[in-house]
């Protein structure tokens, strides 16, 4: 890639802390790059619980996350970043002006990096059994791409946290049968909907199986079955269906962050009051980024990303406020407001 195409930041990640900081980015008029590897903006808002309600962003007090990530996208998008989809960050190498990240695709050279890449890439937890590796995507799938998919069908889920239980929730009135299978009794969702799910099991909606797990999943174009077994007896059931959701969550993995020399704390970057890592001008925020009194939210993410960019900012003229006040006082802002037209008075 052309020098000329330098930008002031590059940002991994395009999901809720991504898209705010390419907003502010914008806002401070900073040109940003925003890689991603999954196929769309929105991050695990979009890709994992989309139809899932959130409560606690400000301003909202309840919203769907697809509805947030579609916010999102829209306030981040506004500066016209340049948008990377579906392109694997292998690394990243300083250069004389600031750093180049190298992808499956591209060299994209920035003067500042922004990790704003979740907990990592997506490594969803298979399941070890006959069958899995044969019909991914043709039936069995980690996440609910659109709840509409299912309507109609003979539906198994596995799993036994929130992901699992909300997804049962959802889909008890668009299946034609729902099944909910834990390898042991006690789940880790919350408390409501737990009572939800309960409630639902007693009106039948929802065939609740514990101490079971997937022995094998049948079918050759698509799913068609699953073998389960109780794993205290090692008794074993067919069941017919046409979908597997395997909800049994994600192993974080940093990939090559691992290999850029940064501070890590498990599986997070440390960083300081600045969101700024132990490499001059590389940042991070969101759930990667990782201090004293950490808390893992949404919210908190947007106040990292406004941090790190104010930051990255400075960090690239020295002359530039870090604080740049209020944003209804910014030029930016002020410049797209167009004044009322003047309305002749009547005599």
């Amino acid at each position: 890639m052309a020098e000329e195409d330098r930008r002031d930041i590059n940002i991994i990640g395009g999901g809720p802390t991504g898209l705010f900081a390419a907003f502010y980015a914008g806002m401070r008029g900073a040109s940003v790059r925003i890689v991603d590897s999954l196929p769309e903006l929105g991050g695990q808002l979009m890709a994992l619980y989309p139809e899932k309600y959130i409560y606690d962003v400000g301003g909202f007090p309840r919203i769907t996350a697809k509805e947030l990530a579609e916010n999102l996208i829209a306030q981040g998008t506004q500066f016209d970043p340049d948008i990377r989809l579906e392109e694997e960050v292998r690394d990243l190498v300083a250069d004389d002006v600031g750093f180049t990240l190298l992808t499956s695709d591209g060299r994209y050279p920035s003067r500042t990096v922004l990790i704003a890449a979740g907990k990592g890439a997506f490594a969803p937890r298979p399941l070890e059994c006959p069958g899995y590796t044969e019909l991914l995507g043709r039936g069995l799938e980690h996440h609910v791409r659109a709840p509409s998919i299912y309507g109609g069908k003979r539906v198994l889920i596995v799993g036994g946290g929130d992901s699992a239980v909300d997804w049962a929730l959802a889909l008890q009135h668009v299946t034609d049968r729902l099944v909910l299978i834990h390898r042991r009794a006690g789940f880790r969702a919350h408390a409501h909907s737990m009572r939800q799910l309960h409630e639902a099991v007693d009106a039948g909606r929802i065939h609740l199986l514990t101490f079971r797990e997937v022995r094998a999943i049948h079918g050759e174009q698509e799913v068609t079955g699953v073998t389960v077994f109780d794993n205290r007896t090692e008794q074993e059931d067919h069941l017919e269906v046409d979908a597997v959701l395997a909800l049994i969550g994600f192993k974080p993995d940093l990939g090559p962050l691992t290999r850029w020399g940064l501070e890590l704390d498990r599986n997070t970057i440390r960083v300081s009051a600045t969101m700024q890592t132990n490499i001059s001008g590389i940042f991070a925020a969101g759930d990667i980024a990782t201090y004293e009194g950490k808390l893992e939210l949404i919210a908190t993410g947007f106040s990292e990303a406004a941090i790190a960019v104010n930051h990255a900012v400075h960090h690239i003229d020295p002359k530039a406020r870090v604080n740049p006040g209020h944003s209804t006082n910014l030029r930016v802002f002020k410049e797209r407001e167009r004044p009322e037209a003047a309305v002749p008075r009547s005599n």
